[in-house]
């Protein structure tokens, strides 16, 4: 058995027996067991100004690097030259990709010029883009709820956030994919999307009636009456709004949490708070996980086949709490885009487009699926 676990050596495969944990699916699960990272430590206030003047300065590539999915369609330039200048604001962790993408368009529409300018800061962007300063934002992350309020009072419409790369695997800062985890003396294998609502939601969108104890995920024996103690990234933050909206939230219903989670103000010592609290489980950046904790598949669908954040499952986007980074721009309903814009997302979206993203070699390219559905929010 062999998958791509990159820029970490498999310390071992653990063949685990069926246990309450994972009885959804019937087969034994696979404990995917890695050495803990280094720990990262937040920016000091002169990184944070240096990358809002020039972009941030992001880490290696990965050792390994995906490839293109094939169903990708190749861009083909539609008949005619077209013009304009836009001007953007961008991530500071996504000036590089931006400016690549800028410049391969180019080749194919000289007249179209498209610019991003510091400060490089998706908020500061977002805010820009609802005062009609900036044409378009990219977003290293979902918009916050307070950007698109202020973008409909000016408006009376949201904007359009079109999905245009995914993150990345455990990139410090640059959208790693989310991990839930335990301590590792918890025999529990998986966890759906479901359960998880039910254990950190106070409004339990998905269905499930309150889960407080780990007996009622499964567990027995000592663990069956212990209390579930749970932590998490204080809201507001672009990784809690993440999680909140995939798992907590459901259609335009928007999950709230429970009112008894551990919060930390920052992502950095959560695996370590779960690794010290032997019935604690929490979730965080992949490339915030610098303790001894157990990471959980996750089942999106009851019946299906729990999903580890391996590094395949991450770049195929089969795990459910993989990322995406946005474009965001104003499209009033019913109304086509600027020619231009919509030709430059056009590419972006297409095979060519997504091989940038592999030449940059931080960030994860759009599956094909993902890109057909970010295609179909263009209209037209």
């Amino acid at each position: 058995m062999k998958s791509l676990v990159t820029g970490a050596l498999v310390a071992g495969l653990l063949l685990c027996p069926s246990t309450p944990g994972n009885a959804q699916t019937g087969r034994p699960a696979v404990e995917w067991v890695v050495p803990a990272l280094e720990p990262n430590v937040p920016q000091t206030p002169e990184e944070v100004a240096a990358g809002r003047q020039h972009g941030r300065t992001l880490p290696p590539p990965e050792l390994l690097q995906p490839t293109i999915d094939p169903a990708l369609p190749s861009y083909a330039p539609r008949p005619g030259r077209l013009n304009g200048t836009f001007r953007g604001g961008c991530s500071d962790v996504l000036t590089g990709l931006v400016r690549q993408w800028f410049e391969k368009f180019r080749q194919y529409q000289p007249d179209v010029t498209l610019t991003i300018s510091p400060p490089y800061a998706g908020s500061a962007g977002a805010v820009e883009l609802a005062k009609e300063n900036l044409d378009f934002v990219f977003v290293s992350r979902e918009l916050r709820p307070d950007d698109i309020r202020d973008f409909r009072a000016h408006f009376g419409y949201d904007p359009l956030s079109v999905p245009v790369s995914g993150g990345s695997y455990r990139h410090y800062g640059a959208l790693d994919a989310i991990a839930v985890f335990v301590h590792p003396d918890n025999p529990i294998t998986a966890l759906s999307l479901t359960q998880l609502d039910a254990m950190f939601s106070s409004t339990r969108h998905r269905g499930g009636q309150a889960i407080t104890t780990w007996g009622q995920l499964g567990l027995t024996g000592d663990w069956a009456d212990k209390p579930i103690r749970l932590y998490g990234v204080r809201p507001w933050n672009g990784i809690e709004e993440f999680v909140r909206q995939r798992v907590l939230s459901v259609g335009e219903r928007r999950g709230e949490w429970r009112e008894d989670i551990n919060f930390e103000k920052l992502v950095f010592g959560l695996a370590a708070r779960v690794a010290a609290d032997r019935y604690a489980v929490g979730y965080g950046g992949v490339a915030f996980i610098d303790q001894a904790v157990r990471v959980l598949p996750l089942i999106v669908r009851e019946g299906e086949a729990p999903r580890a954040p391996t590094y395949d499952n991450v770049a195929r986007a089969d795990y459910p709490l993989t990322r995406l980074v946005y474009f965001n721009t104003n499209k009033a309903p019913g109304k086509p885009l600027n020619p231009a814009i919509e030709e430059f997302l056009r590419f972006v979206l297409s095979r060519e487009g997504q091989q940038v993203i592999l030449e940059h070699a931080r960030f994860l390219p759009l599956r094909a699926g993902q890109a057909d559905a970010a295609r179909a929010l263009l209209g037209g």
